[in-house]
């Protein structure tokens, strides 16, 4: 009962935390981003790009998210599973209706015109401001929804389609190549260098901040975990991650009891499974977690 408790409890943490960091990347793409048409990438850049291609009135950048939203969540449901839609569905539900309600935060009328950054006074700043302070909170946002074990879906989904497809392709390259199209595509349909090129900074600004958030600068990490349930760990992590352990014989220094020790190369995607997966086989554990510097082998490179 205990132990039920202990998983609910992390269950409701991990749900908080998820929904505070898709209200912080919803917040600084509504009021910062989508204002001056950045094309950053992620969603809200294919959503630019669609609304420049079609160029409706009624149809709307807020209307295509939110389109966009859940046709790729039920793509990634039908094609990866329940549990890959669980983790992307507390953001599929927030993102779209967050961008509706802080867009309305731009219009000049609403809070005495406080988030209206268009009506400033000066010039090139607000872009400036909103490509820098937008592409921080895009970053931060995302960092706390990783770092819970969440997923903010959107485009992710077809980067990992795309790795579905095509079996040699690493998601890192996917990522970049969904990222980099939609970026290139805004270039061509805005015809505004300036723009892309902040557009560009923005999202620079958006990796660098997960990555100093929570890496410090490294895409890999690697956990050596000390515990009296090895074997149990080691199957979850091979059948749960699609990641393989190093075992070795350890004895406690000061216990002098026998145990293993596990060592364990991840993403920081997988932070939040592997430690449900050791809190679940073993309470008790001892877990130390790092950043790599540099990882190859079988997973990482070809």
């Amino acid at each position: 009962m205990r132990f039920m408790k202990k998983e609910v409890w992390s269950y409701i943490r991990n749900a908080f935390f998820v929904v505070v960091g898709t209200l912080i990347l919803t917040f600084g793409t509504a009021v910062f981003i989508l204002p001056f048409d950045l094309v950053v990438g992620g969603m809200s850049g294919l959503a630019i790009v669609i609304d420049e291609l079609i160029s409706i009135e009624f149809i709307t950048v807020e209307r295509i998210i939110a389109v966009l939203t859940w046709s790729l969540f039920f793509i990634g449901f039908f094609v990866f599973g329940k549990e890959f839609a669980a983790k992307t569905l507390i953001s599929s539900i927030i993102y779209p209706v967050g961008i509706s309600l802080f867009l309305k935060l731009t219009d000049p009328n609403v809070l005495g015109g406080v988030f209206c950054l268009q009506a400033s006074e000066y010039t090139e700043l607000p872009l400036i401001i909103s490509a820098t302070v937008g592409g921080a909170l895009v970053g931060v946002g995302c960092a706390i929804t990783f770092f819970s074990g969440g997923s903010t879906g959107g485009v992710d989904i077809i980067a990992f389609v795309l790795c579905k497809i095509f079996k040699r392709l690493k998601s890192s390259t996917a990522f970049f190549l969904t990222d980099a199209t939609i970026v290139l595509l805004g270039v061509f349909l805005t015809k505004d260098l300036v723009l892309s090129l902040l557009g560009v900074t923005s999202a620079m600004i958006a990796a660098i901040v997960i990555d100093k958030i929570f890496l410090g600068g490294t895409a890999a990490l690697v956990a050596q975990i000390v515990t009296e349930n090895g074997e149990e760990i080691n199957r979850a992590v091979i059948e749960q991650m699609d990641r393989s352990t190093t075992i070795l014989k350890a004895t406690g220094g000061y216990s002098k009891r026998e145990k293993q020790m596990l060592t364990v190369s991840f993403n920081m995607r997988q932070y939040a499974q592997l430690m449900n997966i050791v809190r679940r086989a073993d309470a008790s554990a001892f877990v130390t977690v790092w950043r790599a510097h540099e990882i190859s082998g079988e997973g990482w490179t070809r």
